[in-house]
């Protein structure tokens, strides 16, 4: 009976003892338990601190190095993110090349076809994102009679006579970079929807 309550007392204590070790008071900040868990390690891929004593004060790291250390060991020279391999140029996951052509370049926007292959599911997700983004003000017919349309304004009819016949790239352009009253939406749209949406404009409303 002596031996339980001997190792019991032992337990208790031990327990209340790392109670009191964690708890903060004054000065003392108290002791945390893994603390690389709240001090990760970060590799930031556009700074680079090599000096291992920055940031020492702060530090409680269990590599012993300072807080503010991020310098990569595992790459060369130490890089936190690699180069890429020279005259490469990112794509998206569909294989798109990025868009590059200047807001005042509608010409040689005319001339950039459609990437994505016309079908009834295009369309019908076409639809969706014009009713998303575009019927406010260009109205679901494209007759620039939506709501938000009729309180600025100005919104062009896109079944005027003027927008019809032009091209996928034209259309696509003005939709990223905005022209007029209308305001750039590339960076709101991801530029395989922006596409989608040029077909439906072009097969639905303008066909209508």
């Amino acid at each position: 009976m002596k031996r339980v309550v001997s190792i019991y007392s032992v337990a208790v204590g031990s327990i209340m003892l790392g109670l009191v070790s964690c708890k903060a008071d004054g000065d003392y900040p108290g002791t945390e338990y893994a603390p690389q868990m709240y001090h990760s390690v970060p590799y930031e891929p556009l700074t680079q601190i090599r000096d291992e004593e920055e940031g020492m004060w702060l530090s409680n790291r269990e590599d012993e190095k300072g807080e503010f250390y991020n310098s990569n060991p595992h790459n060369p020279n130490g890089m936190n993110m690699r180069e890429p391999v020279a005259n490469t140029v990112p794509r998206n996951e569909d294989g798109m090349l990025p868009y590059r052509l200047r807001v005042a370049d509608l010409e040689g926007a005319a001339l950039v076809e459609n990437p994505i292959e016309l079908n009834d599911q295009v369309l019908a997700e076409g639809q969706q994102l014009y009713i998303q983004y575009c019927s406010a003000c260009h109205g679901a017919g494209g007759e620039g009679d939506g709501k938000v349309g009729e309180v600025i304004g100005g919104v062009a009819n896109l079944k005027g006579g003027a927008y019809l016949g032009l091209p996928d790239g034209h259309i696509f352009h003005v939709i990223t970079h905005g022209k007029g009253r209308m305001g750039a939406h590339g960076s709101q749209i991801p530029a395989d929807r922006r596409w989608k949406i040029v077909h439906y404009v072009k097969q639905e409303i303008q066909a209508q």
